[in-house]
């Protein structure tokens, strides 16, 4: 990847590591599945103002209705549903350790499914390094409840392997002429689509308890600051850069996250982060892969 993706894959890494704190916030006070639809109506109604403002072109709904509804079912409606619901029973912490877990399902799926992004001793070997500092960084003792609710651990990962199908199959938007904005509004309208109902029917939230200005803060920023503008970055960086680099976000998360804290929460650096992010770098450093060929080279 060149500068500019490394940023967006950074700032996207931000945008995504406040999700689990607005998540935390959201799940005192909403079930599961209605928050989830308020993140992606949200956006979904963010988005289609922002393509009217910019007067951005609208594909062909007879050509992306169904790529939509199968991008909005992997990408937010399954691995949201799960997520949510996972950290009920989870801490932040093994919660993103096992969300960090997304670029080894999506090593496997783009080799399996993509001709371009075959898996390479190195990428298995960066990948390894990342999630490894992110055990180190967010700290061992994390794993300690490892054991205990594995039905919400499974969830997690299968938040995750959802992911990385839905990271691979995004490919072909930009084989189908779609923009990554226009990509990011049709995913979130099908899947808003697709959740309507089904909250409608399960959890009635017309009848639910009028929440706090903090649960409805954090559905908003969930829907506009890591839904949003998060998918707009997204389906950019997986356009220009794949389905494996863009799947790297994942180990990224938790360095914005305990970034985040120690800028703004007056969280305290600690030796063990140091050690984290250094091998979170050495992950990333292998699976880009430049410094190892120029070794080699020499």
């Amino acid at each position: 990847m060149n500068r500019a993706e490394w940023g967006m894959l950074i700032t996207l890494s931000v945008l995504w590591g406040g999700s689990f704190f607005f998540n935390g916030v959201a799940v005192r006070e909403l079930p599961t599945l209605t928050i989830v639809l308020g993140r992606v109506g949200i956006a979904a109604l963010a988005l289609h103002i922002f393509m009217r403002v910019t007067a951005e072109q609208y594909p062909r709904l007879s050509v992306v209705w169904l790529p939509f509804i199968i991008m909005g079912f992997f990408n937010n409606f399954v691995p949201f549903g799960l997520i949510v619901w996972g950290q009920q029973y989870l801490t932040s912490g093994l919660a993103s350790i096992v969300n960090a877990t997304t670029p080894i399902f999506a090593l496997i799926m783009a080799h399996v499914m993509t001709r371009d992004e075959r898996m390479s001793v190195h990428g298995v070997a960066g990948v390894v390094l990342g999630l490894l500092g992110v055990v180190v960084l967010i700290g061992p003792d994390t794993l300690d409840g490892i054991g205990t609710n594995v039905i919400a651990q499974l969830a997690l990962i299968g938040a995750a392997v959802s992911y990385g199908l839905a990271v691979v199959y995004g490919r072909r938007f930009r084989r189908l002429g779609v923009s990554s904005i226009a990509t990011a509004t049709g995913q979130v309208t099908a899947s808003s689509l697709l959740l309507l109902p089904v909250v409608l029917w399960l959890e009635t939230p017309w009848l639910l308890p009028m929440p706090s200005l903090f649960a409805i803060g954090a559905v908003v920023g969930l829907a506009l600051l890591s839904t949003a503008i998060a998918y707009i970055l997204y389906f950019r960086i997986l356009a220009s850069a794949g389905a494996t680099n863009l799947s790297l976000v994942t180990l990224l998360v938790p360095v914005s996250a305990i970034t985040l804290g120690i800028l703004f929460l007056d969280e305290t650096l600690l030796l063990r982060h140091l050690l984290g992010f250094g091998l979170i770098a050495l992950g990333l450093l292998t699976i880009d892969g430049r410094i190892i060929d120029r070794l080699r080279r020499r």
